[in-house]
């Protein structure tokens, strides 16, 4: 797993190479396409079909993880250390450290130097990693989109599929080698997420389609979410502060709809000092956000790095400190 989160810094999601999700996109779209003319218009029939799709992608993604931990745990030899690349590589595939990083900084380089000129690249950038509209926000608005995405995105991209791997390295350690490993359920994880991202919208018939995998992503994640909320603070201020930074972030947190993402971005608001939510715009319609960090300073360039940074200090916390519980246990 260390090397898999260390490949992920070096290359991050390279273009030119098949990624997971992008697969799992395509099912997705593929299976939508068949299921939706069936169901129409009527709520039970979109249910079913969404669970129907949730079940199908959930179990074929993790079923291939598990398919290729096979090949590792029962070959040999030179046999053995090439299944150890790939399953390495594929374990680098379900984090998102490096390309969270290059995509939110992208935006923020983006940013004219002067504060008169029109931010049109870095709204274009920025609309490639959020769903809120962005053809008419200010360097400000800007800024506070991509605090905000590097928060939430955190936790979905790094932290949750990180824990699911753990959570498989824990169930081998115990003895139970046949039980899905870190591959398998990283990319049953993933694939909820992805489910999620495409289909977990409360318009439409998505409204009905997508509950299933929405529900199953809010699940998965509900753990890993809390246990960001609960380390985070030690990476980034004097322990003594620790739990007045937690509960001023499930308090904030808790006023989202969500279960996770807002508290995902309070406790970031809180560790990195920067005030988050207000008035998005997703298509026609104004959400209001709850504010997170009331008081903190408005988010900048610097603001921005403190969020990234955080999160690639966390990363490798959770990793040192699996590695010293498993030899720990090893004595």
């Amino acid at each position: 797993m260390i090397a898999a989160a260390g490949f992920d810094w070096l290359i991050g999601d390279p273009l030119w190479s098949p990624h997971p999700v992008v697969w799992m996109g395509r099912a997705i779209h593929w299976l939508r396409q068949r299921l939706e003319p069936w169901a129409r218009d009527r709520p039970r029939a979109l249910r079913l079909s969404g669970g129907l799709i949730t079940a199908a992608l959930v179990l074929t993604s993790a079923s291939a993880g598990w398919l290729i931990e096979r090949l590792w745990l029962q070959s040999s030899g030179l046999w053995q250390w090439a299944a150890g690349v790939i399953l390495i590589v594929a374990l680098a595939s379900a984090l998102a450290a490096r390309s969270l990083h290059d995509s939110v900084m992208a935006v923020v380089k983006a940013l004219p130097a002067k504060g008169d000129e029109e931010p049109t690249l870095a709204r274009e950038r920025l609309s490639w990693i959020v769903g809120r509209e962005t053809k008419q926000l200010s360097g400000n608005e800007i800024l506070r989109a991509a605090a905000e995405t590097a928060s939430e995105n955190a936790v979905d991209g790094v932290f949750a599929p990180l824990f699911w791997m753990l959570v498989g390295v824990a169930l081998w350690s115990a003895g139970w080698l046949q039980s899905p490993g870190p591959l398998a359920l990283a990319w049953g994880f993933k694939a909820s997420s992805t489910l999620d991202s495409m289909l977990g919208y409360r318009r439409g018939r998505l409204r009905w389609l997508g509950t299933a995998g929405a529900r199953l992503d809010d699940a998965l994640t509900w753990l890993p979410c809390r246990l960001v909320m609960v380390t985070l603070p030690l990476i980034s201020r004097s322990w003594w502060f620790w739990p007045s930074l937690v509960r001023a972030a499930e308090r904030d947190g808790a006023a989202d709809p969500s279960p996770n993402a807002g508290r995902s971005e309070a406790i970031y608001a809180h560790c990195a000092g920067v005030e988050m939510g207000g008035w998005n715009r997703y298509g026609d319609t104004w959400i209001e956000k709850p504010l997170l960090g009331a008081g903190g300073a408005q988010a900048d360039p610097r603001g921005v790095r403190t969020i990234l940074s955080l999160s690639a200090r966390l990363e490798w916390m959770w990793l040192a400190a699996a590695a010293g519980l498993s030899l720990l246990t090893r004595h």
